[in-house]
């Protein structure tokens, strides 16, 4: 059903213009982002008073909503510190060394296991897994860290998790709302989720190279608070054979966490409170080990040390999170029921508006999937609009008379690399946290590489469809 445009719906749209312009000249959104939520309530509510509570109500539903990845970032970050206190990462890595020589095998090796992995067990665990033992080895062969993040966040939340083969929970919900089977969807997926990753990850390849040997990429690019904060190794708290027991037990027991979610089918959140709950035992036990009577001390400086560095990487994200959390579900827990009847959320609303104003041909049909997508991927968690690109995309493929997987498929596509985690920069998250690197530079370094790429797939979908 297309629901009447009102003025929340064009307020929202002036503030995402603002808030992008705001991103390219690299100036600061938060201002952009809390007038944006003022007005919004304004206009809703016509309160004063009440749009004032908003914007607080805002940031307390974003930090709810984020709550759990700040914590899980917090944790590891706390026991990479032990890590290197210790000199156990040294240890870990030594194999690594061996393999990862240079920035491009450091970028491609990073890619393809984070791929691999995030298919089994979705990406935000992977950044986990991943991210405090390869990062450190990526680093040492030249690549810098923003480059690190870069690999991870394109092959993990964007190859992986748009075409989600595995788990398949994107599928479902596209297939289900463009009424085909799941095994459809995916097949029609294959060849665009492909044709996605390749250019996407070869232009990025290709810029980050280009940027480090104009100097415009360096190690120093992109790092949270301007300059990168280097733990040193003390060699006396552990002797050798320590170290060494530890850097075997780490992994088999990370080992053990990827059989278990495998065995009980962890997926999502479950999987992370799992390898959440590892690392801060491996903390534990580490700390306890080399500090011996300070270890209690030493215990809460870690976890203290991390929650100061997953909060400082935060900060500045929450504003953001909380005007673009106004665009789904987040509207009605923030400001209250002052949407139209028939709404489906302010972002929903615009993806179908802009539906039902294009003509319709399988060229400007698979552009407008493309666009739907995009911009419901907007609220940052990429599966609360591949419903909508399902229907939009049934709708237009009985029009067309024909490709309603490709379409479908393409719509779950840009959906998911937008808000799955390339673009919106709260959605990214994990992979600049644990990278260390500021996630607003993370997502306009991701930007003409992943633009390129919908640009390709569109065209590649118009001659599938």
């Amino acid at each position: 059903m297309l629901v009447e445009l009102t003025a929340l719906h064009w307020i929202y749209v002036v503030f995402i213009g603002l808030i992008i312009g705001f991103m390219v000249m690299r100036r600061d959104t938060t201002l952009v982002c809390i007038a944006g939520i003022f007005l919004i309530a304004l206009s809703a509510t016509g309160s004063l008073s009440g749009s004032v509570s908003s914007i607080f109500n805002s940031f307390i539903y974003a930090i709810t909503e984020l709550l759990s990845t700040i914590l899980i970032i917090s944790i590891i970050v706390g026991m990479s510190k032990t890590l290197t206190t210790t000199g156990i990462n040294d240890v870990m890595i030594s194999p690594f060394t061996k393999l990862i020589k240079n920035p491009t095998l450091a970028y491609w090796t990073i890619g393809i296991l984070m791929m691999l992995i995030s298919w089994f067990f979705w990406p935000s665990p992977a950044v986990a897994l991943l991210g405090a033992v390869l990062l450190p080895v990526a680093i040492r062969a030249g690549l810098p860290a923003l480059g690190v993040a870069m690999a991870m966040n394109l092959f993990g939340h964007g190859i992986a998790l748009s075409g989600d083969f595995v788990i398949q929970a994107a599928p479902k919900l596209t297939a289900d709302a463009a009424g085909l089977s799941v095994g459809e969807v995916i097949n029609a997926s294959i060849p665009l989720v492909f044709v996605m990753g390749a250019v996407t990850t070869l232009a990025a390849f290709y810029f980050i190279k280009r940027d480090m040997r104009l100097g415009k990429l360096t190690h120093s690019t992109g790092l949270t608070g301007g300059k990168e904060e280097v733990t040193k190794a003390d060699p006396t708290l552990l002797s050798h054979g320590q170290k060494r027991l530890f850097a075997l037990l780490i992994p088999l027991l990370f080992a053990i966490d990827v059989a278990a979610m495998y065995m009980l089918n962890l997926q999502g959140g479950d999987a992370t409170a799992l390898l959440g709950g590892t690392s801060v035992l491996i903390l534990l036990a580490i700390t306890l080990t080399a500090h011996k009577n300070k270890g209690l001390e030493k215990t809460t400086q870690y976890l203290i040390d991390g929650f100061v560095f997953g909060f400082k990487v935060f900060g500045p994200v929450i504003p953001i999170a909380a005007f673009f959390y106004l665009g789904d579900s987040g509207f009605g827990k923030i400001i209250g029921d002052y949407l139209p009847k028939a709404s489906q959320g302010i972002v929903n609303d615009l993806g179908v508006a802009l539906a039902g104003v294009v003509p319709l041909t399988k060229e400007i049909a698979a552009v407008t999937l493309t666009a739907v997508g995009a911009i419901t991927g907007l609220d940052g968690s990429g599966f609360s609009g591949v419903s909508l690109a399902g229907s939009v995309a049934g709708l237009f493929a009985v029009a067309i008379g024909k490709g309603a997987a490709t379409l479908t498929a393409l719509g779950q596509i840009a959906a998911i690399w937008v808000g799955g985690g390339t673009l919106v920069p709260w959605a990214l998250i994990p992979a600049a946290a644990i990278c260390n690197v500021d996630p607003f530079e993370l997502a306009r370094r991701n930007l003409l590489p992943v633009t390129i790429g919908l640009i390709v797939t569109t065209i590649v979908a118009m001659f599938l469809i």
